[in-house]
């Protein structure tokens, strides 16, 4: 139950701690009797108050949340967008692939239960911190970051399930809010930008390279959420604008600079696109905000989920074959992107992990975008983070909005083409808007290939990828790669069961 889990939360939250690679610190995770720790007695001084701040941290994970065998939040977001299989033996993902699946799966509910809990625990927060005696500058900033994350929660929500209970204050059993109603889409936006711009007034850093939350990350998740209430179903035009805007922000303080391509006599560096996936550069360059992750605090099976399944080329126990790229979207590329050359954004072998010598060949491409070489060929334990914001995707967010604005400057030229540039293609002149519309679309595709974007771009425009005839259509009864066309009730997710059953104000979206 929703008002069950708000309330366990709010307890909860208090207790946790966070995880920043910089400063190696464990002790969030060390076990403490907290048994008489309560909502009204825990938020008395400056260190309670930042212990509860650091604990809303490990809600950035939820993308990463585990649903069962194989299966993945993001996993299940990239089986949706139409252009990945699963190889391995998941009967939820194949549910997703088929769009057989009910409002009772696990991926609905553990994504909405996850996100509660995490809005409860940013509310107990934005609530307590205020009344507490402490430094003004660290109590903003404090509330700052506690802001971004309940907008950031909320933000997935809305997208995901449209209509949701909007709950801003803690919850107990004698709120009126034990049992809410949801609220109109457009309440929850406002809240959303409210949130971040209140985040963005509360002096965080500009940038900052140990994974907490910065101005940058403020800007970057505002930006896409202005892009997102100018198309579908919101539809507010002026926010193309307001889009442009705050990405033009991040652009010209060039904080956030790309991996370059580095080039000795016309030879590629072939370590360019490796600094996404790898432990050296977590939360550097072109990285704003990444969910954090480090061996002996907390880890993922991220890397294992992408390896088809049990080729035999790591040290995990498993090898879970769950997000394939279907063989029609990697072919969609231009020929001679740097990113589909081997060892970039795909591969498709690998040397034994058992048979010295010996190279293990796919029959397909997977994902080494995400193929974390030191925890694979090591202890087998995997702890890379997972990017929830990077620069790329705000150059593309500015050249969108400002084509949909009115037309496309130089500006807006220069942000697709630097992309396109790393990746060795050629450079965008002279195009129509729809024309440019549309290749920012496909960079966008082929750049944050299977980092969660794809899916809600089909909800924001309506438009899906056609990968064969290299062009976008109509996403609702279009029939993708794998599974059957496109229907109209997969742009939300279903309310979950379970809530339906507990809380009888709730109702259930179109066609679940």
């Amino acid at each position: 139950m929703l008002s069950y889990i708000r309330f366990r939360a709010q307890t909860a939250a208090i207790c946790a701690g966070l995880l920043l690679t910089a400063t190696g610190c464990k002790d969030f995770l060390e076990e403490d009797n907290r048994s008489s720790l309560t909502q009204e007695n825990y938020f008395t001084n400056a260190t309670q108050a930042q212990s509860a701040v650091d604990g809303l941290y490990n809600r950035l994970r939820i993308m990463n949340t585990d649903v069962g065998y194989g299966e993945s939040i993001w996993v299940g977001l990239e089986l949706m967008a139409g252009h990945a299989t699963t190889l391995g033996q998941s009967f939820n993902n194949s549910q997703l692939i088929n769009q057989s699946i009910d409002p009772a799966n696990p991926y609905f509910s553990n994504m909405w239960n996850t996100a509660y809990n995490g809005i409860a625990a940013a509310n107990l927060a934005i609530t307590r911190i205020p009344a507490v005696s402490m430094d003004e500058t660290q109590k903003k900033s404090l509330l700052g970051q506690a802001y971004f994350v309940r907008a950031f929660l909320y933000y997935h929500l809305v997208r995901l399930y449209g209509d949701v209970p909007l709950l801003t204050v803690p919850v107990d059993g004698s709120s009126a809010d034990l049992y809410p109603t949801r609220a109109p889409q457009t309440d929850v936006y406002n809240l959303i930008i409210a949130d971040l711009q209140a985040a963005e007034q509360s002096g965080l850093p500009a940038v900052d390279r140990t994974g907490r939350i910065s101005q940058g990350a403020v800007k970057a998740l505002l930006s896409s959420v202005y892009l997102t209430t100018a198309g579908y179903p919101l539809q507010i035009k002026a926010n193309y604008q307001k889009a442009a805007d705050k990405a033009a922000e991040l652009i010209d303080a060039n904080s956030y600079p790309l991996f370059v391509t580095k080039t000795v006599k016309t030879k590629v560096d072939s370590a360019v696109y490796i600094n996404l996936h790898n432990n050296a550069s977590k939360n550097q360059g072109e990285l704003i905000l990444q969910a954090q992750y480090a061996f002996g605090i907390a880890t993922n099976a991220i890397s294992a989920l992408v390896i088809p399944y049990f080729v035999g080329i790591s040290k995990y126990n498993d090898e879970f074959g769950a997000v394939i790229p279907t063989p029609a979207f990697y072919n969609s590329y231009e020929p001679g992107d740097l990113r589909t050359k081997e060892q970039q954004f795909y591969f498709s072998k690998y040397p034994s992990i058992k048979n010295a010598g010996q190279t293990v060949n796919f029959g397909t491409q997977a994902l080494y975008k995400y193929f974390q070489v030191e925890s694979a060929t090591g202890n087998g334990v995997g702890d890379e983070n997972w990017t929830l914001l990077r620069m790329p995707e705000v150059m593309l967010i500015y050249a969108e909005a400002v084509n949909e604005a009115g037309s496309a400057n130089a500006k807006a030229y220069e942000q697709i083409n630097a992309i396109r540039r790393r990746a060795m293609l050629p450079e965008l002149r002279g195009l129509s808007q729809a024309q440019f519309r549309e290749a920012v679309w496909k960079e966008r595709y082929h750049e944050l290939a299977y980092e969660n974007k794809a899916y809600f771009d089909i909800q924001r425009t309506r438009q899906t990828y056609d990968v064969v005839n290299n062009r976008f259509v109509n996403v609702v009864g279009f029939k993708a790669e794998v599974g059957p066309a496109f229907q109209e009730k997969y742009l939300l997710w279903g309310i979950p069961s379970a809530e339906i059953n507990n809380n009888k104000k709730l109702t259930q979206n179109p066609g679940w």
